[in-house]
């Protein structure tokens, strides 16, 4: 069922984690700001939460990924 993540190069999905991760640079990046808004309970509008799921959705497949590779390692 993940292979599609397997089949990812692990390269390209960590540049693309920290790109999407720190954009856009100034005057902050809005992962950090829209977590921030969730753990003040303001993060309420549907624009808010897309951008929030769009910038980390990159880090959570690495994440993934990652203890994928970890798992079958074992």
């Amino acid at each position: 069922m993940m292979r599609w993540l397997d089949s990812i190069p692990l390269p390209l999905l960590i540049a693309l984690a920290v790109w999407m991760g720190v954009a856009p640079i100034t005057p902050e990046p809005h992962l950090i700001e829209k977590l921030r808004m969730l753990g003040n309970g303001t993060l309420t509008r549907p624009l808010d939460i897309f951008d929030l799921c769009l910038h980390a959705a990159p880090l959570i497949l690495l994440a993934v990924r990652l203890w994928r590779r970890r798992k079958s390692s074992i």
